[in-house]
């Protein structure tokens, strides 16, 4: 299938943000899948040798920390502080370790909201990023779970965390890695012949409909959240993907311009 215009400018964009979420990490039994972070290291050292400038905003340090500590998933703050100090360095040296395979460095970047409302602290967060890219890092991004305590300090969700880096680190794209092929114009789990939106210049009401709400089962997988996330990318001229990430060489596809996953695009 021959791509559309919008996708071959994709081979155009340099800086990009990755978000893969928890799913996209780990086993249904919480456990890291250590073969796919392994094989989207290798897919992230591959693009910096093509020239790309990959920022990683990596989930699954709450999780990782519950399972290690033996602990349900926990909803109150300390819990989530507690799981996500332990599994943030566990994340941290895995990724440090694979990516040391492929001669590329990991560096780890905490942000909490007011990093990115205060304009010193978000200059601050773009140049550190910026260096490191210079020198052939690889940023990976965090929520602060373990020093945010309420709204003024959190994200509500990693997939807004990627569009606000995006911003704030002059990307040309937003990739949202989850665990389905991109967004449907109904929940392809329940609906067999459910049609995946390819293409698109805005996030209209239905595509909102078609991702449900808070109770629905692509609500609760995220799929309202990383609308909302594409939409603040295109407000600042962002491209976004929605795709899966069960095989992290998706992403040499996607900046091939091939037709994988929901691309919202500016132009």
């Amino acid at each position: 299938m021959q791509s559309s215009p919008a996708r071959a400018r994709l081979t155009e964009h340099k800086r990009a943000v990755v978000k893969i979420g928890t799913t996209s990490l780990t086993y249904a039994n919480g456990e890291l899948n250590l073969q796919r972070i392994e094989r989207l290291c290798w897919v992230l050292a591959d693009l910096y040798n093509r020239g790309k400038e990959i920022i990683l905003v990596t989930s699954g340090a709450i999780g990782v920390g519950a399972n290690c500590l033996g602990m349900e998933r926990p909803r109150d703050i300390i819990g989530r502080q507690t799981a996500s100090a332990v599994g943030q360095a566990m994340l941290m040296q895995i990724y440090q370790n694979f990516l040391r395979t492929y001669n590329r460095t990991a560096a780890q970047i905490l942000l909490t909201r007011d990093c990115v409302n205060d304009i010193s602290r978000r200059e601050n967060a773009h140049n550190t990023i910026a260096k490191l890219i210079e020198l052939g890092a690889v940023p990976i991004v965090n929520a602060n779970d373990t020093i945010a305590t309420d709204e003024l300090t959190e994200f509500s969700d990693n997939d807004t965390l990627g569009a606000y880096v995006a911003a704030f680190s002059d990307s040309a794209l937003l990739v949202m890695l989850t665990d389905i092929e991109g967004l449907y114009d109904k929940n392809p789990r329940t609906h067999p012949r459910a049609t995946l939106f390819r293409e698109a210049h805005e996030v209209t009401p239905k595509m909102e409909s078609a991702a449900g709400g808070s109770g629905s089962n692509l609500g609760t997988g995220g799929m309202i959240a990383k609308l909302n996330a594409a939409r603040y990318a295109l407000e600042n001229g962002i491209d976004a993907v929605i795709a899966n990430g069960e095989d992290p060489a998706i992403l040499l596809r996607i900046f091939a311009g091939e037709e994988e996953g929901t691309l919202f695009t500016t132009t």
